[in-house]
């Protein structure tokens, strides 16, 4: 990758602090940290626990992002709406007898 590329995927990266942790955590269980992978099936646990955690992480980041997206287009296209807020009528009151 060159430069320009680099720069755009770690600031896109930056973006989504969840998932640059994940990415992280992979990097040190590829570079054995801890030092505790030394057999390959420790090693592919931790990257099948890390690849879980990051997809996990991806749809929550995605949710977000997506319910964020939807409520703006829908202001935008009904600016008369209100955001959900605290009812102003208690209701209605007993007719008198």
């Amino acid at each position: 990758m060159n430069t320009t590329k680099d720069q755009e995927f770690i600031d896109r990266l930056n973006q989504h602090p969840k998932l640059r942790n994940r990415v992280d955590a992979l990097l040190n269980v590829v570079e054995n940290v801890a030092g505790d992978c030394t057999k390959a099936d420790d090693a592919e646990d931790y990257v099948i626990e890390e690849l879980r955690k990051m997809g996990n992480d991806a749809l929550h980041c995605w949710g977000e992002k997506s319910a964020t997206k939807s409520a703006e287009q829908i202001r935008e296209h009904s600016p008369a709406l209100h955001r959900n807020g605290k009812k102003k009528s208690a209701g209605t009151r007993p007719s008198e007898q």
